[in-house]
């Protein structure tokens, strides 16, 4: 989700917290200032929900919950919406932020990329709780896993491959995340045409 880059004043956490409940577009909150989040495309709202409903269905007896860009995700004093966080210690006491995620899942656009390679990966992987960041483009058919025990480094999978998500014990196909996706390579693969895996 893109960030319009027009900062307010400072502003508290109870003030950030207090106006955005009454507010009709979401805003991070990031240093003490507020940044107002664009609206998104098609394909990002496909690969987020793809992934959102599948987490769900394998989590369904679980103590572990997905939610999706509408709940806040709190470091410190700063306020972010992920596109799909997964937890299993939510506190019912904050119903509108967590602070306990084990895997975060960002869509990456032009817009946003930079922030969500840089600024949300160093803030994300300085939660203790937090074991995979996952990384998907939508104009083409990439996504990448960061995991906590492999030192942060980047794992790249493409359409033909499996995913396995350790924090929740979960293996998907690229193929699952990226079903109704329109970018060319999800047309080739569908088509048959794509490059053969070597």
């Amino acid at each position: 989700m893109s960030a319009v880059i027009k900062p307010s004043e400072f502003i508290s956490v109870e003030d950030y917290l207090r106006e955005e409940l009454a507010r009709q577009t979401k805003h991070e909150l990031i240093d003490g200032h507020v940044y107002a989040m664009a609206g998104v495309s098609a394909n990002h709202e496909r690969i987020a929900g793809n992934v959102y409903r599948k987490f769900g269905d394998h989590l369904e007896n679980s103590p572990c919950e997905p939610f999706g860009s509408d709940m806040k995700l709190r470091v410190k004093d700063n306020f972010f919406y992920p596109d799909v966080m997964v937890d299993c210690q939510f506190d019912e006491s904050e119903p509108y932020y967590t602070e306990t995620p084990v895997l975060i899942v960002e869509v990456l656009s032009r817009s946003t990329r930079k922030k969500d390679e840089t600024l949300k990966f160093m803030t994300y992987i300085n939660l203790p709780s937090v074991q995979e960041y996952v990384l998907i483009e939508q104009d083409i058919a990439d996504v990448t896993v960061l995991r906590r025990r492999e030192g942060w480094l980047p794992n790249h999978y493409f359409l033909g491959d499996g995913i396995t998500f350790e924090s929740i014990d979960l293996t998907l196909p690229v193929a699952d995340i990226y079903r109704r996706v329109q970018n060319q390579d999800v047309a080739a693969f569908l088509s048959g045409e794509a490059e053969p895996l070597l």
